[in-house]
Parts: structure tokens; C-alpha cells; sequence
């Protein structure tokens, strides 16, 4: 089996992946400031790139990864059933909060867009970036925008929401579980879930319904803006 049969197989895809996340994981428990899917990317996209491997061929593999992303998300229904009692006293404020915040993301983004001269197709692109990435990428293809760039914003918003994050509203005063669950999976989706998960399960519990609603209201609230572009 020559080299490019060898990375036309699904399997080599996925171990190539799974070798590097491995390895990334383990790094970042010795230098915690390094995030394990920036340092897995960054590495994958180099291990690519020395040795001539066309992404088509990879990503007959990592196109299966893709695919758990979706059981991935469900998955953080977990903490969610285990924490329901004390999650149910509080729907005022998670309504509240996700409500406004998926509300101030679409209209942040809108203006991002439009700011620094963006075109309509780069605009409907970004709209849904804060939202997790199979229901992101879905509406950036329904409204006509630019699937693999939308996946790229999706990712970058969730990064850089699991690097900050905390520590930014740490700084801005706010503190418990509540607030910044909320908060976190509203901005960051699953890889900020994913975050808060570390320092508390019911801090993850609030970040992953927030992240399932926020899913739903932005799929409502991003239509009238869609109209009104296309219009």
C-alpha cells in the first residue's frame, strides 16, 4: 500500500486525529494555558501540510469525527438531568439571559460584518457564529452564506470564549454558577462548555442548556434579519 492509498482510508483520518488530540490533551495538562483543540488544530493542519496530504483524503476520516458532534452536544444533557431541580427554580434569569445575550451576539455580529465592509454573503456567514457548529453551519447553508467559513467562525468564537472568557468576567466582578454558565454557553458553545465543565458540573449544566437555546432563539431571531438583507 503506497502513501496516498494509505490516507485514502477512512481509519487514517480518524487515528491521525484522535494521535493528536491525545498528544494535545496531555500537553495541556502540564501547560494549562495551552488549549488542547488550538494546539491539535494547529498540529494537524502542519502534519498536513509537510507531508503533502490533500485535506479531500483526510477528511474522508475526519468527516466521521464531524459526525459525533452531534452526540457529542447531547451528551451535555448529562449534567443538565443531574442538576435539573436547582436549574428549573432559576428559568427567569436563563430566559432572560440567553434571550439577550443571543440577541446582542446576532446584532454584534451584523455589525462586525458591516463595519469593516463585509458583503452581504460574509455577513449571513457570520450571523450564527455563537451558536454550536451543526446548527451554525445548517443556517449559514440555508441563507445562502459560506458553510466552511462559517465553521471556521463557529470554532474561533468558541475558542476564544474558553480562553477568555472566565477570566473576563472573573475580572468584571461576576462569579457563581449562574451567571457564568450562562454567559459562557450563550458566547462560547460547546468548546466553552466544555470549559466550565472543568471547574464545576453545574456551571456546565447552565452553559449547556443556555447553548441548546441559544440554538433555537438564533435560529428565529437570525430570519427577520435574513429578509431584511436579501429584501
Amino acid at each position: 500500500m503506497d502513501w496516498n492509498e494509505l490516507w485514502s482510508q477512512p481509519l487514517s483520518g480518524v487515528a491521525l486525529t484522535v494521535a493528536l488530540y491525545a498528544a494535545a490533551s496531555a500537553a495541556s495538562r502540564r501547560y494549562m494555558r495551552l488549549h488542547p483543540l488550538l494546539l491539535c488544530s494547529g498540529s494537524l493542519i502542519a502534519v498536513l501540510i509537510v507531508f503533502d496530504i490533500p485535506y479531500e483524503s483526510y477528511n474522508k476520516g475526519g468527516s466521521l469525527i464531524s459526525f459525533l458532534l452531534g452526540p457529542a452536544t447531547v451528551a451535555l444533557a448529562v449534567p443538565l438531568y443531574r442538576h435539573w431541580r436547582t436549574i428549573r427554580s432559576q428559568w427567569r434569569p436563563i430566559v432572560i439571559g440567553v434571550v439577550s445575550g443571543a440577541a446582542f451576539s446576532l446584532a454584534a455580529n451584523a455589525w462586525l460584518a458591516y463595519a469593516f465592509g463585509g458583503s452581504r454573503e460574509l455577513l449571513l456567514t457570520m450571523l450564527p457564529k455563537s451558536t454550536t457548529a451543526p446548527i451554525a453551519i445548517e443556517l449559514v447553508r440555508m441563507y445562502g452564506g459560506i458553510p466552511e467559513l462559517g465553521a471556521v467562525f463557529t470554532v474561533l468564537t468558541g475558542l476564544l470564549g474558553s480562553l477568555v472568557g472566565v477570566s473576563f468576567l472573573r475580572l468584571l466582578g461576576v462569579k457563581g454558577d449562574l451567571p457564568i454558565g450562562i454567559a459562557i454557553g450563550t458566547a462560547a458553545h460547546g468548546i466553552g462548555t466544555a470549559r466550565v465543565l472543568r471547574d464545576s458540573e453545574l456551571q456546565g449544566a447552565y452553559a449547556g442548556l443556555a447553548m441548546g437555546l441559544t440554538g433555537v432563539i438564533m435560529s428565529v431571531l437570525s430570519v427577520p434579519i435574513y429578509y431584511w438583507l436579501i429584501r
